[in-house]
């Protein structure tokens, strides 16, 4: 769970080389990954980390992430998405349609995601400041890890991490020791319902000497919070350990739906406030993976309580693979191999626009395949027919 040193980076006011970022060499430049540590987040990270992306904040501002090396590129590419999704603007929210201010204060307040090698188990000797994400706890949509749904052993703690760095130096936490927030109003609706949630047993359930831990360090609504955004993405969907709850039994719901009926406090600290209801970053489909990749739920599937929220995938690899669409517009880019987009009708029931290797594709019926964008992509299959574009 929440894994943080709430210690500013203080930078260099000098004006040596050591405090200015130097060009640095490319990684992997197609997915924004360096393979120098800038100099100006000093020795500790340049010494302990081997690749560098960022994500640039309005004010020209950066949030940090540093990865060791056993973390593959996409990983690193799923983190930083992750990120980049949590300030997406959510036009319309209360809180969230425009985001700048809570960037700027992350960059102002030295936020950095440090991803390292292993499992958070206490092998890992590299302590610096920042928010900790452990490679274990990654998962790449259509890697293994994500398809299996292997909870003790790659349990994808991704948002709750990347979502605590959020939280703590951007919303902002009320009292001590902690930075100062863009959004004290929210935090104060966000404190009001884990007050509520705790004190009915919805959260922290049968677990007090946690529960007193975090009330030390001042960081119960961070992880109220976590368990309140891993249970309406999906994250705890597939846990066969309890049918009822999420987040190891800590917390009352286990899907979204659930936090509708067993905690409406949190439901409402998440309708139109914040958080997107679908997941607004392009989602790399592993190279690895084989067969159908649904973005429709299939309780045969379990990665799908999680993978019906993505609405824009890219496939991967040269792997022939069809995609089952969602009721959400997607935007569905193919890979080298054959690729074909499955919809719920017969043709008849939808508009298609064929143009050179892209195609659209508009339902008819309203809530089911809603409006799909595909490039590259070779195959329509439909209830009735599957037409070949290429």
């Amino acid at each position: 769970m929440k894994n943080i040193i709430l210690l500013s980076i203080i930078f260099s006011s000098c004006s040596n080389d050591s405090s200015i970022d130097q060009p640095m060499g490319k990684a992997n430049p197609e997915l924004r990954i360096e393979n120098i540590i800038p100099n100006s987040l000093g020795k500790e990270y340049s010494n302990n980390f081997n690749r560098y992306t960022n994500v640039v904040t309005p004010n020209g501002g950066k949030i940090h992430i540093v990865a060791q090396s056993n973390l593959t590129d996409e990983q690193i590419v799923r983190a930083r998405s992750t990120l980049e999704h949590f300030l997406e603007n959510y036009p319309g929210s209360k809180y969230g349609s425009d985001k700048s201010e809570l960037a700027n204060k992350m960059s102002e307040n030295g936020a950095i995601l440090i991803l390292l090698n292993g499992q958070d188990d206490g092998n890992n000797p590299v302590e610096v400041n920042g928010q900790a994400l452990f490679e274990n706890e990654i998962q790449v949509e259509g890697h293994p890890w994500y398809i299996n749904q292997e909870y003790n052993n790659h349990r994808d703690a991704t948002y709750e991490e990347i979502l605590h760095l959020v939280h703590d130096y951007g919303i902002g936490i009320d009292g001590h020791n902690s930075f100062p927030g863009a959004m004290p109003e929210y935090q104060s609706e966000i404190r009001e319902a884990q007050k509520i949630a705790l004190s009915n047993n919805l959260w922290g359930i049968d677990a007090e000497r946690w529960i007193n831990e975090l009330i030390d360090e001042n960081s119960l609504t961070q992880e109220y919070l976590a368990a309140l955004i891993d249970s309406y993405y999906g994250l705890w969907g597939a846990w066969t350990d309890s049918n009822t709850h999420g987040m190891w039994g800590i917390y009352v719901a286990k899907t979204r739906d659930e936090i509708l009926t067993e905690d409406p406090i949190g439901a409402e600290i998440m309708n139109n406030k914040f958080f997107h209801p679908h997941l607004t970053y392009n989602a790399r489909i592993d190279s690895s993976f084989n067969g159908n990749f649904s973005l429709r739920f299939d309780s045969s599937k379990p990665y799908t309580n999680h993978s019906q929220y993505l609405k824009d995938i890219t496939l991967l690899g040269s792997n022939d693979i069809s995609v089952s669409i969602n009721p959400l517009d997607n935007n569905i880019t193919g890979n080298q191999g054959i690729n074909t987009v499955i919809f719920s009708g017969n043709s008849s029931e939808y508009i298609i626009n064929i143009s050179d290797n892209k195609a659209s594709v508009i339902d008819k019926i309203s809530d089911r395949d809603g409006i799909n964008i595909l490039q590259n992509i070779e195959k329509l299959e439909f209830k009735d027919q599957t037409i070949e574009l290429n």
